[in-house]
């Protein structure tokens, strides 16, 4: 592969105008007219009822008319002109007020940090600046130490210069410090959080939330975040808490514009869908779908083969990735970022291109020589472990790659080298677009969906927005190309929404947990109720509540306008209705146990399957009323026939034991637009309408999709001929042509597989339920209404004014919930908990129990402390002591775990009794919890491995025990160590210096060699 000498013709770049920009406005946003070559930005301020003016409220307009003043003395200068948000940001805080700077990434909001930096230090105020990951927290102190002398780093496990008037620490360790207070916090002008809009993560977002209000009120603020639509919600909420001015600044302006570009699976070329002032080009979509369409490129397509290897699969994208590898490197496009979606992924592509090679002779000896610098930090045998060794042959060809599973030192060198231009192509996930200053010229997404835990789905708007910014490098890019793979169809209205979309917008991730609840407890002056009330997640419950009560009156409207002919008559029918939908899911649990149903899982056997999800069928009060289609038997009526493709065991079914299997089904589908059918199934990729195997016009495909085998209502004895390749769409539209001609082979009915005779189904019980399911079924036969023909439109009223029923009740709920304190209950059966389990007296006084778990912020609380005060850590060695907090740390499943030894199963199985009797408690005190579900969440993987690091085995030795990533062991030792030391300062607050010693050995222990090499940027 050669590189093309040439560049790319440059168009002139253009703002681009995105509806963020217009909620920015519409909550009362004005614009900024640009300055000098700069470009004009968004400003609005919320200030205190009591200092605003006669004209000027909480909610209205700024005083100002758009006017920059420029700081007569400023406390840093530029090279360069300030873009026109920036010198906002910079007049803003030079009035000491807080402001809330939201822009694109690479837009400059760094700029806004280091001037508040610059100014705490003239001022002689100390400021922090905080981040949400430690190695952020790391590349930020060596860029403020090249800018500011005075500069310390706080990590957790790294303390630099504690005393210095600017601390870069991570946001748990201001949290921390916030509660623990001390002499920082006092001498503490400013706050800078950075990646704010990182307070919408599920896991740490409630850290943010929490330090923010626990934060004084004399304090000011500069908040980074990415553009989000929500902001001037977000500083109401500041003012409020902190009765200060809040500011919002904003910009939609990328400094290089982007291109937004469609690579079809297996075609030849990219399209431009999206130009660079954001018009979507339609007829260039449709040209690239029709591409995909003609290569059966489809979703059933790539299913169609599932559980016969993924080769023929893998070995398309990897095609693929190569053609655009190839075209970028050749028309100068790189630096290029491949976004994948999990780390396997990433190695694979990154493996795949085992041809290319992007570097000259300088470039492979200067990345040799950076790289074994690097790791002059390892011993010889940690530099001959495979990733160490096997690294720079992908690095000395400009390939990279970049996910949580590599060691730390590694990923802090790729960093290095793609900075310095000596990677060209980087195999990333998607945590590389939080944060890190790795911009690049080109970003390939290699799927427009991805796993959410639950299913694959879309990525969202805020996603696409947030990784593809990374494309485009400030004043050195005319523009930044982005190339979304895509290989299956995408409506337009989804492609718009997710290239050209909103971003996410700021929600609480606010929770509860022990910790914080004693540790307020313990604070004078403070309580969990005032957190909660000063909460974000409380303000945008009662921001709601004028909504939640216009939306009842509305609710009410529609179901007192809904008609019902014959209702009481209707009301009989749909109970009967309910009554046989309940026993057909006790037929169901039946005939769907693996020991009857698997041996029939043969490929061409037609099974009826349900389209309804499982979750679904859980349901009493939610369940929609059927309404039955011509012909259809009563029951029958959420259900269609369809064909064995596959079967695969996904599982051990989890804390019943049972065995969980997936069944691939082939069945005639549409793609679901609006979302509304009720007969939708969610397949790993979509949800998609299922439709009657004769339904077939223009809109309709047979599609392979995976359903669990609870999802089947029954099986045929007919099984017909089932083609090995399903890729072609005439093979799949030629086996539900054969399901058709079977359904009109037998109008009264497919053959089914007896219960008795074929599927050995002996129980009297099932005998007993099979009656009594054929006795309702005669019962709505003959009931009265049965025979309307106007039956389907009485259901569906009946239905309809149910539905309005229920939304009714939910909405009443919500409003009741919204006019009080959020959690309060929650909050009533936690502190209950505490209490019973002597963590604090009948009065609400922190007990020595309630004491130790205050320090235990990384880990369960309860648990934890239950095995201080049982004796637990005192009685085991201590390289069982760091087994066992290894367990309190890992909560992954591990295909290939060592398997414990005898004296560590009695050990693990001691913890998970303890586990089961704070889990009692809990449910006890009425909180909904799962108590096996709660037990199995304490993992046993990490043990044996933590016994042979503490006996002083070689990383190298311990990764032949797991399936692993090494990275993903590093993270969890260093994880156990930090869990360590707050276990002995723990020990200390309560005098119990033999265990602290203990605890402290134990931390000397594990803290060696690769795992604890130091950072590159310290």
């Amino acid at each position: 592969m050669r590189r093309r000498s040439t560049s790319p013709a440059s168009r002139p770049p253009a703002k681009r105008h995105r509806t963020d920009e217009d909620a920015v406005l519409a909550a009362g946003g004005r614009r900024i007219a640009p300055t000098g070559i700069g470009h004009g930005c968004l400003h609005d301020v919320v200030r205190p009822k009591a200092a605003a003016t006669t004209d000027e409220t909480s909610t209205s307009a700024p005083r100002d008319e758009g006017a920059i003043e420029t700081p007569t003395k400023p406390a840093k200068s530029y090279p360069f002109e300030l873009d026109t948000f920036q010198q906002k940001a910079v007049e803003v805080l030079e009035r000491k007020e807080s402001v809330l700077v939201s822009a694109h990434t690479s837009a400059g909001k760094t700029v806004v940090a280091e001037y508040a930096i610059a100014m705490a230090i003239r001022d002689g105020q100390r400021v922090v600046y905080t981040s949400p990951l430690k190695a952020l927290s790391n590349q930020k102190y060596r860029e403020l130490r090249e800018e500011f002398e005075d500069v310390g780093l706080m990590t957790g496990d790294v303390v630099i210069n504690p005393s210095a008037s600017c601390l870069v620490m991570t946001t748990e360790v201001l949290r921390s410090m916030l509660y623990k207070g001390g002499e920082v916090m006092r001498e503490v002008g400013w706050v800078i959080y950075d990646e704010i809009h990182y307070m919408r993560d599920s896991e740490r977002g409630v850290v943010w939330e929490e330090s923010i209000v626990l934060l004084p009120d004399m304090v000011k603020y500069v908040f980074l975040s990415a553009t989000i639509p929500n902001a001037r919600e977000f500083a109401e909420w500041v003012c409020k808490t902190h009765n200060q001015p809040c500011h919002i600044v904003y910009t939609d302006f990328r400094p290089t514009p982007l291109e937004h570009y469609i690579f079809p699976a297996n075609g030849e070329g990219i399209f431009l869908v999206m130009d660079r002032q954001s018009n979507f080009r339609d007829s260039n979509f449709e040209q690239a779908v029709t591409v995909i369409s003609d290569s059966g490129g489809t979703a059933a397509a790539r299913v169609a083969n599932r559980g016969r290897g993924d080769d023929g699969k893998n070995e398309a994208v990897n095609q693929d990735i190569f053609k655009i590898i190839r075209m970028v490197v050749e028309r100068n496009y790189d630096p290029v970022i491949v976004f994948a979606f999990n780390k396997h992924e990433c190695e694979k592509m990154a493996n795949s291109l085992h041809k290319v090679d992007l570097c000259d002779d300088d470039e492979k000896k200067l990345i040799d020589t950076i790289y074994w610098n690097a790791m002059d930090a390892l011993s010889e045998e940690d530099k001959r472990l495979p990733q160490v060794a096997n690294l720079p042959n992908l690095l000395r060809r400009g390939l990279g790659v970049h996910h949580s599973g590599l060691l730390p030192i590694l990923k802090e060198v790729i960093e290095i080298l793609f900075q310095e231009g000596l990677i060209k192509v980087l195999f990333a996930t998607e945590t590389m677009s939080v944060g890190l200053n790795m911009p690049a010229r080109t970003v390939v997404f290699c799927s427009p969906r991805k796993f959410d835990g639950a299913g694959f789905r879309w990525i969202t708007s805020g996603e696409y927005i947030q990784m593809s910014g990374r494309a485009g490098r400030r004043g050195k890019d005319d523009r930044g190309l982005v190339i979304l793979m895509m290989d299956e169809r995408m409506d337009p209205p989804v492609a718009k929404n997710m290239l050209h979309g909103q971003s996410d917008t700021l929600d609480s991730a606010f929770r509860l947990n022990y910790a914080m609840i004693l540790n307020l407890m313990r604070v004078e002056g403070a309580d969990p109720e005032s957190l909660i009330q000063s909460s974000f997640a409380q303000f945008q419950n009662d921001r709601a509540l004028p909504g939640i009560e216009a939306k009842i009156v509305e609710i009410e409207k529609e179901r007192d306008a809904v008609h019902i002919e014959d209702e009481n008559a209707v009301d009989e029918y749909v109970k009967l209705q309910d009554g046989l939908d309940a026993m057909i899911r006790e037929r169901r649990v039946v005939t769907n146990t693996p020991t009857y149903a698997v041996p029939f899982l043969q490929p061409g056997r037609l099974v009826r399957v349900c389209t309804k999800v499982p979750s679904v069928f859980n349901s009493t009060e939610e369940e929609a009323i059927k309404i039955p289609a011509p012909g259809t038997e009563p029951g029958e009526d959420d259900v269609v026939w369809g064909m064995i493709v596959s079967f695969e065991r996904i599982g051990g079914g989890g804390k019943s034991g049972k065995a969980a299997y997936g069944v691939d089904i082939l069945v005639r589908t549409r793609e679901n637009r609006n979302g509304k059918t009720p007969l939708t199934v969610k397949d790993k990729s979509e949800r998609y309408e299922i439709v009657l195997p004769n339904d077939s016009d223009e809109s309709t495909e047979p599609r392979i999709l995976r359903f669990p085998l609870e999802q089947i209502d029954i099986m045929s004895s007919v099984r017909v001929y089932l083609p090995k390749d399903l890729h072609p769409r005439e093979a799949r539209d030629q086996c539900m042509s054969s399901v058709g001609e079977v359904i009109k082979r037998f109008p009264d009915g497919v053959p089914v597989l007896d219960f008795e005779k074929d599927m050995k189904i002996n129980n009297d019980n099932f005998a007993k339920l099979l009656k009594r399911i054929e006795g309702i079924k005669s019962m709505m036969r003959k009931h009265p209404i049965a025979s309307s023909e106007r039956l389907p439109e009485k259901l569906y009223a009946h239905r309809e004014k149910r539905q309005l029923s229920i939304a009714l009740k939910q909405a009443k709920r919500d409003a009741k919930a919204a006019a009080g304190l959020i959690m309060r209950d929650k909050l009533k059966q936690m502190r209950r908990v505490l209490r019973r389990l002597g963590h604090t007296s009948a009065e609400g006084v922190v007990q020595t129990k309630g004491r130790v778990a205050c320090e235990l912020a990384s880990v369960d609380e309860l648990v934890t402390a239950e095995l201080i005060f049982n004796g637990t850590f005192k009685e085991v060695d201590v390289d069982m002591l760091v087994a066992l907090v290894s367990c309190l740390v890992w909560r992954e499943r591990s295909r290939n775990a060592a398997k414990l030894s005898e004296k560590t199963a009695e050990v693990y199985n001691r913890l998970k009794e303890v586990a089961r009797k704070v889990g009692k408690q809990m449910v006890e005190c009425k909180m909904h919890v799962d108590i096996e579900e709660y037990v199995d969440g304490f993992r046993s993987e990490l043990m044996e491995i933590m016994i042979a690091w503490c006996k002083g085995n070689k990383f190298a030795e311990i990764m032949k025990m797991t399936d692993l990533f090494e990275g993903s062991i590093v993270r969890a030792i260093r994880r156990v160590e930090e869990v360590l030391r707050q276990l002995a300062d723990a020990c200390r607050v309560i005098g119990e210096n033999e265990l602290q010693e203990k605890f402290l050995l134990a931390s000397e222990k594990v803290k060696r060699d690769i795992v604890f090499v130091a950072s590159l940027f310290l």
